[in-house]
């Protein structure tokens, strides 16, 4: 039922309530399928999304969505610095060093 790499509180959200999760992960997956984005573009814009509301738990998710997706360190690293001039830079250092504990996790 649940993905390797998800957090306990989500896992534990969707054993606890099952039919809520999955309206959840459907109205994504619905949102997707709305248009023409291709899984990458899709998982970077989502990635952009988590820095500008400083969600690191959503960060490492679309990071690891994102490479799944195909998406390069380097395109991951380029989309979290496109938002320097609208979330500004300390945010946006924050959304790299959240990418960071995925891409580079020594």
């Amino acid at each position: 039922m649940s993905e390797p790499n998800r957090p306990g509180l989500y896992t534990r959200l969707q054993e606890t309530y099952p039919e809520l999760a999955a309206s959840v992960e459907a109205l994504g997956s619905s949102a997707k399928d709305a248009g023409p984005l291709d899984e990458k573009t899709a998982q970077l814009i989502q990635l952009a999304a988590a820095a500008s509301i400083r969600s690191e738990g959503v960060v490492h998710s679309h990071t690891r969505r994102a490479l799944e997706a195909g998406a390069t360190s380097a395109e991951i690293y380029h989309t979290l610095l496109l938002l320097v001039s609208t979330i500004g830079f300390p945010s946006v250092m924050a959304a790299l060093s959240w990418s960071d504990d995925i891409l580079d996790p020594a």
